[in-house]
């Protein structure tokens, strides 16, 4: 039926993401951003406690079933966290670099947990990487003052004068791209 054994625990992990991302749930606007991205850790880093065989399965090889539509569906709700909280002004690093981040650190928390024995497991651990990736990811307050692209122009265009990877022509061109999305209309 599943053609081997590899077709079978592939079976068996799509089974686990599907399960995961039902428990999941995507608040589009969420109070506070930084919150929902600690609700989202928790969740994922409670499914892999609560599932020991099954996480280790899906999380215990580094590739496999990365590219089942749950796992990919699931990896779209973390993005949309990571969105809003750019969106916000709270994020530290680039998209990306902050799901990887994210990512890693919830895997990592669960497959340590799980290598530990019954007597060293302190859930100070848990929280500690949780923390450890929130100030990694996210910024105390807001990069900007005013939200939306007004407000993150303005900030990016006070600046532009102390950035040296741009040609004077490109910075000359930003410039002026900041100053229109700055405009009051």
């Amino acid at each position: 039926m599943f053609g081997d054994k590899d077709g079978l625990l592939d079976a068996v992990v799509e089974h686990g993401y599907a399960t995961f991302l039902a428990a999941k749930h995507a608040d589009a606007r969420p109070p506070d951003p930084v919150e929902d991205l600690r609700a989202g850790w928790d969740l994922a880093v409670e499914f892999g406690l609560a599932n020991p065989e099954l996480y280790t399965l899906m999380y215990g090889e580094p590739r496999r079933g990365t590219n089942s539509a749950a796992f990919q569906a699931g990896m779209e709700i973390l993005r949309g966290r990571i969105h809003r909280l750019a969106t916000s002004g709270r994020l530290r690093v680039d998209e990306d670099l902050a799901a990887s981040l994210i990512h890693a650190t919830a895997r990592g928390a669960v497959l340590t947990w799980l290598s530990l024995p019954d007597d060293r497991r302190d859930p100070a651990l848990l929280t500690a990487m949780r923390e450890a990736m929130i100030s990694a990811v996210t910024l105390d307050k807001p990069a900007v003052r005013d939200a939306g692209p007004a407000g993150a122009a303005r900030a990016l265009r006070a600046l532009l004068p102390e950035q040296t990877t741009l040609s004077n022509a490109e910075q000359h061109l930003l410039g002026e791209w900041l100053d229109r999305l700055t405009a009051d209309r």
